[in-house]
């Protein structure tokens, strides 16, 4: 499967006619917000630096149940009518994102779009994972999943980011860990 780097966009048109209003105002509002003020930055001499998370996962603090962490635990929720959306899943440790936005305000060169993803998964590696590490929950088995259709969304390259010799500190099992103990 492919990787998107920083130069892919979100295509607003699509995610209005393929998504649920819900989801499209959340996605869509981020895509126009960011080429806003890179816009801005540009016509008024600014160097702006955006970070652009995959599905942030890991332990929250917030009162609400946090969107991408629900959705990374759809498998352990059975909530059957979102696997779908877990079918190429790229994820990053919540600490890993606010680290590297420190990192990349304090890197002198840093210029533009930082694609931020330590991990990209299929569902039913996931579910490998999750049912091997949290025996615990009734996670349907990989070959379950198998006849799970929908849209494949291609990885997120995070090359830019770490050739800047920022490194992830979170893997897959820090995410689980800490958004499990959260709930």
């Amino acid at each position: 499967m492919d990787m998107m780097d920083e130069s892919f966009w979100t295509d607003v048109d699509f995610v209005r006619q393929k998504l649920s209003p819900n989801a499209h105002s959340f996605i869509i509002s981020k895509t126009l917000t960011e080429r806003a003020v890179l816009e801005f930055g540009a016509q008024h001499g600014l160097d702006v630096v955006t970070v652009i998370p995959s599905f942030v996962v890991g332990p929250f603090i917030c009162p609400k149940f946090p969107g991408s962490v629900r959705t990374s635990l759809d498998l352990v929720l059975g909530n059957q009518s979102e696997y779908s959306f877990l079918l190429n899943f790229s994820m990053v440790h919540v600490d890993d994102v606010a680290r590297a936005h420190i990192f990349l305000l304090e890197y002198p060169d840093a210029k533009g779009r930082y694609n931020c993803s330590s991990d990209t998964i299929s569902l039913e590696k996931l579910s490998e994972f999750l049912g091997g590490k949290y025996p615990e929950f009734p996670i349907p088995s990989p070959e379950s999943l198998g006849e799970i259709k929908g849209m494949k969304c291609p990885g997120l390259s995070s090359k830019k980011l770490l050739e800047t010799g920022f490194e992830f500190k979170n893997g897959v099992e820090e995410m689980f860990d800490g958004a499990i103990q959260c709930c």
